[in-house]
């Protein structure tokens, strides 16, 4: 833990990076309620300026005003500096920061001419600033950047329990020479990933478990930030029917729990039609409390085409979150016995999901009609389609063997298992243990360019 009690975050490296390029455009901050944007911003701003001027849309609703003279910066700056006095805008010394967005997209129209301007910095962030996206866009497209922020990933968990990087480095050495961890590592290791399942990544959840060493609190906490996206789902979805909003959200935990994942419409309502529910699964996946995953037509690359749009199963974007959305008894055996396996492997998928999403891959799954051929997630190098099987043993499933072995896939050549297991090389199969999801995108990058 640093300084203050914050924690860090990968956004601290990319926010350092920005500051430091010549002619930046100013920064969208986006990603779903509670993620830890704003403290992020914030510890950022105080490190690195002499002055920050915070200004929240929520909290202080009558700055919604600032627009009144246009959108020049000298009318901006001249209004708000009349709002509160104590304001300081020294050029080149002071970051503008613009909270909330989502109570006030124009703002954005304002990021062009704080571009051409060059005298101040800006970062604008908010919560469900995906649902507004292409109306931000049109405010502001060419002059600004845009970083996603989520929750923690298992990366950041392990920096929160006072892991440096040369752990995760040891770790990534570990999958490049396909070299067992010891057993006391393993041990380690799948213990604290176990934490990291139960808990999440919700930064107000990490930071109370790091500072009481239990888990006395955490689940209240994760079924206040439920009810918190439940009640913006009423807030803020407009053109779409709110209830059925609410539908699918609450029946995302039920349908990953069936042996067929895929998410099926009827299940949410006896006549349900797919053109009548789509905005409802889009504002869904741009609020950011969702990841989606499609099915492939056919495993083979590309990816982008060669998916059914209709076909898809669905993730929540923090796997802590999905634990709270299950039943109590499906809880408390996770809680008490350690059985991940609770809702027919509902956790293994949905963690393995949320740690490639996290890594930057869109997510895609294949299932023949017959039902004969099917995989969990796949990946992909320059030119290598790769299948990814999620599994709580140790063996290689039918469908992974027939993929990789069958002459009929030309685009692959290997597969890889994520299980309960150490590292392995067996034929084209790695295995590697679940905790090290997150290093995937890393490992194959380094063995594509070797």
């Amino acid at each position: 833990m640093q300084k203050g009690g914050y924690l860090r975050r990968k956004i601290d490296a990319y926010l350092d990076a920005w500051k430091s390029a010549p002619g930046r455009k100013p920064l969208i901050v986006r990603g779903a309620r509670q993620v830890g944007k704003t403290e992020a911003i914030m510890q950022f701003a105080t490190r690195r300026y002499e002055h920050v001027v915070y200004v929240n849309f929520v909290e202080s609703p009558y700055y919604k005003g600032i627009n009144a003279e246009g959108y020049a910066v000298e009318d901006i700056v001249r209004l708000l500096s009349r709002m509160n006095p104590n304001f300081r805008f020294e050029a080149e010394r002071t970051l503008i920061f613009f909270d909330e967005v989502q109570e006030f997209p124009e703002i954005t129209t304002a990021l062009k001419f704080f571009h051409i301007d060059g005298r101040f910095d800006v970062i604008c962030s908010g919560s469900l600033l995906g649902v507004q996206y292409s109306r931000i866009e049109s405010h502001s497209v060419g002059y600004k950047l845009d970083y996603e922020m989520r929750s923690f990933d298992f990366e950041e968990f392990l920096w929160a329990r006072g892991y440096q990087d040369d752990a995760v480095e040891d770790m990534l050495g570990h999958l490049l020479r396909a070299e067992p961890f010891s057993d006391a590592e393993l041990e380690r290791y799948f213990s604290l990933f176990l934490d990291y399942v139960i808990l999440g990544g919700m930064p107000a959840v990490i930071s109370t478990f790091v500072q009481s060493g239990t888990f006395e609190e955490t689940a209240n906490i994760q079924q206040q930030l439920l009810r918190d996206y439940r009640e913006d789902i009423r807030k803020y979805a407009s053109g779409v029917d709110k209830a059925k909003i609410l539908a699918v959200f609450n029946q995302v935990a039920p349908q990953l729990a069936k042996e067929n994942k895929k998410f099926q419409l009827t299940k949410v309502a006896k006549h349900a039609r797919s053109r009548d529910y789509l905005g409802c699964v889009e504002w869904l996946l741009d609020s950011g409390l969702l990841s989606i995953c499609y099915c492939l037509q056919y495993p083979e690359l590309p990816l982008k085409g060669n998916f059914d749009p209709s076909k898809y199963k669905l993730y929540v974007a923090d796997t802590g979150l999905l634990l709270a959305m299950l039943d109590d008894e499906a809880r408390e055996d996770l809680l008490r016995n350690k059985n991940l396996g609770v809702y027919k492997g509902a956790l293994y998928e949905n963690f393995v999901a949320e740690a490639l999403s996290k890594s930057g891959y869109d997510l895609f799954y294949y299932r023949k009609d017959d039902s004969t051929l099917e995989m969990d997630f796949f990946v992909r190098t320059a030119d290598d389609l790769i299948p990814v099987e999620v599994k709580a043993g140790n063996t290689v499933s039918r469908s992974l063997r027939k993929l990789v072995e069958s002459d009929k896939y030309e685009t692959i050549h290997s597969g890889i298992k994520l299980a309960r297991a150490n590292i392995g090389r067996s034929e084209a199969f790695l295995t590697i243990p679940w905790f090290c999801a997150f290093l995937l995108k890393r490992y194959l990058k380094i063995r594509q360019n070797k």
